[in-house]
């Protein structure tokens, strides 16, 4: 894969265990600033809980180099408090044509 060649990717992320409240409201806007940040760039990302409110995902597109400072940046915000991964995700070609 290129590094210039943009494709879909996906965070996936887990609370831990022992999370507390305190924790998610201090990175709860942070991670509001990462999305909004990309999506003023002119880009589109989607993201949202699974219904058992353990469970997130956020998937966008861009170059590998991209991702991987969002994923750097994520990782900044929650290092310690959730579990998370991030894929490149073959199986979305549908966010190409939504966002055009």
């Amino acid at each position: 894969m290129s590094q210039q060649e943009i494709k879909p990717w996906v965070i996936i992320t887990i609370f831990k265990e022992s999370i507390n409240v305190e924790d998610l409201q201090r990175i709860s806007p942070q991670i509001q600033n990462l999305i909004d940040e990309w999506q003023n760039k002119g880009r589109m990302m989607w993201s949202g809980a699974f219904n058992d409110n353990a469970t997130g995902m956020a998937v966008f597109e861009g170059t590998e180099r991209e991702a991987n400072e969002v994923y750097s940046k994520y990782d900044k915000i929650c290092s310690g408090v959730l579990e998370y991964s991030m894929y490149q995700w073959d199986a979305m070609p549908v966010l190409s044509i939504l966002s055009k």
